[in-house]
């Protein structure tokens, strides 16, 4: 099977995925207690002004129909009207999804260019004071709580030295790179000062993580016979550990990566709120506190599709990095 062909079938999976997750999502506003009316009339409200209110939500449809016209509505774009917020779901949603996909992307590269050669120095130095140094990180950041750890790096390097932002995001990574095209680098520098505190926050756990899962691949690798046929030939030792050894230890790698980075996007909901990141998870908070079915939904139904797609993307790297994939 090509590349092509093998990655277009992962393509075809995943759209079945994405519909059974919008089936699922669909179901839940019928089977979670509470009224949507309830939320959205006011409390003196009559019977006749809340059974308008159902039928301009389309709750007086029967249930087939009113799937048939979310997936219509979908495939159009459209993920309902928000009736406390006052605004288009959908606008609301993809408002505040750049925000989180900002933070997960620079804590998964923050994490990777760390963990990687952490975990190779960890696995090629065994049993030597820089082997106990990572695996005394990793054990640190896989036990060290996220929202303890943002909370003392704020009052630390924010509230003590002034050298961060405590909260918010003052620009987008956009924004920033529009400044820098016009030759200002002080939208970037701002940018960077926001979401560094976040990013380090996130990404620890997945550091720690991944410089384990690095060690403990590269310890496999560097045992086999073909590495000892390499060394036996006189090859660099760097480039036996670094395109033989390091190359085989990244496809398990590559799947945490993956599975992460989805765990990322949708997750973050506590950094989120520590650093006040006007993000999709604290989008998802506050609409489930306010039962805003409109915003729930779609909010669930972006994030299962961004699992989706990070997966497709692992198995297009499954398929460059170990060609063998394709026919399995």
């Amino acid at each position: 099977m090509s590349v092509g062909r093998f990655i277009l079938k992962r393509g075809l999976q995943g759209i079945f995925v994405v519909w059974g997750v919008v089936t699922v999502v669909f179901l839940l506003r019928f089977i979670t207690p509470g009224d949507p009316v309830t939320f959205i009339a006011p409390l003196d409200a009559s019977p006749e002004l809340r059974q308008r209110i159902a039928a301009d939500l389309g709750l007086n449809k029967p249930l087939y129909v009113q799937y048939v016209d979310y997936l219509v509505g979908l495939v159009q774009g459209e993920m309902g009207y928000s009736y406390i917020r006052g605004t288009e779901a959908s606008a609301r949603i993809f408002a505040k999804l750049p925000a989180t996909v900002e933070l997960a992307v620079v804590a998964t590269v923050v994490a990777v260019v760390l963990s990687i050669p952490l975990g190779v120095v960890s696995a090629t130095r065994r049993h030597k004071p820089a082997d106990y140094a990572a695996t005394t990180f990793s054990l640190a950041g896989i036990s060290t709580p996220n929202f303890w750890l943002g909370i003392m790096l704020v009052l630390v390097l924010s509230v003590q030295f002034g050298i961060f932002p405590t909260s918010r995001r003052a620009i987008g990574f956009a924004a920033a790179l529009g400044y820098l095209a016009q030759g200002n680098p002080a939208g970037l520098v701002v940018w960077a000062k926001y979401i560094t505190l976040p990013a380090i926050t996130l990404g620890t756990y997945f550091t720690a993580l991944i410089t384990r899962l690095t060690r403990s691949g590269m310890l496999d690798e560097l045992g086999k016979s073909y590495v000892r046929a390499t060394r036996a030939k006189g090859l660099p030792e760097s480039l036996v550990r670094y395109k033989h050894a390091l190359r085989n230890t990244l496809i398990p790698v590559i799947t945490v990566l993956g599975l992460q980075l989805g765990t990322l996007i949708g997750g973050a909901v506590i950094t989120e709120a520590v650093f006040a990141w006007p993000g999709l998870g604290t989008l998802v908070i506050e609409s489930i506190n306010d039962r805003d079915w409109p915003l729930i939904q779609g909010s669930l139904i972006v994030i299962g599709t961004g699992f989706v797609v990070v997966n497709i993307v692992v198995d297009a790297l499954y398929a460059y990095v170990n060609p063998r994939v394709v026919n399995d």
